[in-house]
């Protein structure tokens, strides 16, 4: 009993030090769960990120594009990064990187050259992020995209084509001032020539590159004049490349002689096809594309189904609608 007496306070002083040794571990733990918050937590509070990189920015049409892709976004409770590509697929590929490395829940691309555009896609795809393009499809296989919105732009051609083929009688010398490194221009192109084709009194002399550029669209333009004395018409890719063509044909005094179709509905070129100097444009409608691709969004996130393609129709626009137009009487 003596030496178990002994023994006794010694146990005490043991037990009493492990416990506190266990206390102090189990609050230093605690201490560093509270100092390091659950990753998962924040993610759940903070707003979804949708990265955006358009083809040009300095294009009205995109700008306008850009600017309802943030609002939609805004409503749906994204926040909504726009920036430019600027024609150059290379930018557009780094802005992809960048949206990755900010853990983007959704990236929409309007290609800067349809085929190239796969090397940033394919990027997308291996990091789980979905992709989804506007106005202008990908064209690069092996690649997923989720879904596509854009113009029918293969219709807009074939509306442009016949406007052509009454606006010449069925008989003349036209040219086209083209992008072929994006799909729609490629789709517009195809759906003109298809239409002007079926009068044979029409003749396409040259389709030349104008990459959707007015100053360069302006260049190109200068040469088919000089090329071609007898041009009767011009079927001009976009508006800028449109508007581009009638400063060329302003400087040769050929306003009239040579009728222009563009393509996009921009404020200036419906000016323009109001004072005559430009025969038609076909509308587009950039704030319904980037409606309906956010709203696809939407329903990714939420498992719903949605379409692989979205076109939405587009409409021809003559002097008798710039009339009308109650934006020209502002």
């Amino acid at each position: 009993m003596y030496r178990l007496s002994k023994r006794v306070p010694a146990l005490l002083i043991l037990t009493v030090f492990l416990f506190a040794q266990l206390a102090g571990c189990k609050k230093e733990k605690t201490d560093q769960t509270a100092a390091q918050p659950n990753p998962r937590a924040i993610a759940n509070h903070a707003k979804p990120l949708i990265g955006v990189s358009l083809l040009a920015l300095t294009n009205p049409f995109f700008k306008d594009m850009g600017d309802a892709f943030k609002e939609e976004g805004e409503k749906r409770g994204y926040e909504v990064v726009v920036v430019s590509g600027e024609n150059d697929p290379a930018k557009q590929n780094d802005q992809v990187k960048d949206f990755l490395v900010r853990k983007a829940s959704a990236i929409v691309l309007t290609p800067c050259n349809s085929k190239s555009v796969g090397t940033a896609i394919a990027e997308a795809n291996a990091a789980g992020v979905p992709v989804f393009t506007a106005d202008v499809a990908a064209t690069a296989e092996g690649v997923k995209v989720v879904s596509h919105t854009a113009t029918d732009n293969y219709e807009g051609g074939k509306i442009a084509g016949k406007a052509m083929v009454e606006l010449l009688g069925g008989k003349g010398i036209v040219a086209v001032i083209d992008h072929p490194a994006v799909e729609s221009g490629q789709m517009r192109e195809k759906g003109f020539l298809e239409e002007v084709a079926k009068s044979p009194d029409i003749q396409v002399v040259a389709k030349l590159a104008g990459d959707g550029a007015r100053d360069k669209s302006h260049t190109v333009a200068q040469d088919l004049i000089q090329a071609h004395a007898d041009l009767d018409g011009i079927f001009a890719i976009n508006d800028p490349t449109a508007l581009g063509a009638i400063a060329a044909i302003e400087e040769a005094s050929k306003i009239g002689k040579i009728k222009v179709i563009g393509f996009d509905g921009q404020p200036e070129a419906k000016r323009a096809v109001m004072d005559g100097k430009m025969y038609a444009t076909i509308l587009q409608y950039p704030r319904r594309i980037a409606s309906v691709t956010v709203d696809s969004i939407s329903k990714y996130m939420a498992a719903d189904q949605v379409p692989a393609s979205t076109l939405i129709s587009p409409a021809l626009y003559r002097p008798a609608d710039a009339a009308k137009d109650p934006e020209l009487k502002q």
